[in-house]
């Protein structure tokens, strides 16, 4: 575990999937054809909690959905890819205009797609019920899968490895 912790002290943004991540991977679409997506309010708390330690979040996904859209904005999160079906490119222009390096970046996933960009960055996450091969290339799995409080881990490991988590609780009481 020290091992994560060395490399969550390094981080300086955290890339997020959406779906079977930030969701737990359930795209329920209604008759007007509108998609819907259910998202944990304890991984939005723990993903606003990582920004005010000043560590950037972004989100890249394969799909594009409006919820996303509106549940990133009410998050604060600026850096949004959807639409990405090869989520390297996103990756490459994201981390060019943040000035960073790939070793700078966590990267949290869940199947196959998502291994381009698990394979350079300098903390790769795994979600508990990610595929095998994605949990076999991650550096760290969480606890929890997607959708149930993964996202919170993730953030929660990060300010841990950086020093941060007690003064975030502490802000609580």
């Amino acid at each position: 575990m020290q091992d994560i912790l060395e490399r969550a002290k390094q981080i300086k943004l955290v890339i997020f999937d959406v779906d079977g991540v930030l969701t737990d991977g359930s795209i329920i679409i209604g008759d007007d054809g509108e998609e819907y997506k259910a998202f944990n309010s304890r991984d939005g708390h723990g993903m606003k909690l990582l920004q005010y330690t000043g560590v950037e979040i972004a989100i890249i996904t394969g799909r594009t959905s409006k919820v996303v859209e509106h549940r990133m904005q009410s998050l604060g999160i600026s850096h949004v890819y959807q639409g990405q079906r090869v989520k390297l490119p996103a990756f490459q222009e994201l981390i060019s205009q943040l000035q960073l390096k790939p070793e700078q970046c966590a990267y949290v996933g869940d199947d196959w797609v998502d291994l381009s960009i698990m394979t350079r960055v300098g903390l790769a996450i795994a979600v508990q019920d990610a595929a095998e091969l994605v949990k076999k290339h991650a550096h760290w799995t969480t606890p929890s899968g997607g959708g149930k409080g993964a996202a919170r881990e993730v953030c929660e490991l990060i300010m841990e490895g950086q020093g941060t988590l007690q003064d975030q609780i502490e802000r609580h009481f």
